[in-house]
């Protein structure tokens, strides 16, 4: 398996906790970082099924790379989706469909999300998965006409 840079950032920042807490603390922190998604998709058309809290996910196509934004009303939510987007965001449909997001189980994430919240981050990279394939389609459609 290939490494995959900013992944492999991801794994190193959180090996500098030995605590669950101190990752959940940290994860929270990351919220932060979450590129805002425009108020007119906060709504339901854009909620991501399957998560426990509510989830909103959108994505564009520029220039042949995916652009996500998102927001949580959970912050420990809000934290791993901005995970998510940080390692698939400007990737092309293509990258993110081959990408695999091993960084999730080497920090320990999956393990330590309650069966509910492990749903939701499964809920949440369909979603962005989802995305890419339907942006890979359009593409493909275009080049054909």
């Amino acid at each position: 398996m290939e490494k995959d840079k900013v992944q492999e950032e991801i794994i190193d920042e959180f090996s500098v906790f030995d605590d669950w807490l101190d990752k959940y603390d940290y994860l929270i922190s990351l919220s932060d970082q979450l590129p805002a998604i425009a108020p007119e998709h906060r709504t339901e058309q854009y909620v991501i099924q399957g998560c426990q809290s509510r989830v909103w996910v959108d994505a564009r196509l520029e220039g042949g790379r995916v652009h996500y934004s998102a927001d949580s009303d959970a912050i420990i939510t809000k934290g791993i989706i901005s995970l998510l987007i940080r390692v698939l965001n400007g990737r092309t449909p293509q990258e993110i469909l081959s990408t695999e997001l091993y960084f999730v189980d080497a920090i320990g994430l999956a393990a330590n999300l309650s069966p509910t919240r492990a749903n939701g981050l499964v809920a949440m990279i369909k979603q962005m998965r989802l995305y890419a394939l339907a942006f890979e389609a359009r593409e493909k459609e275009q080049s054909h006409e």
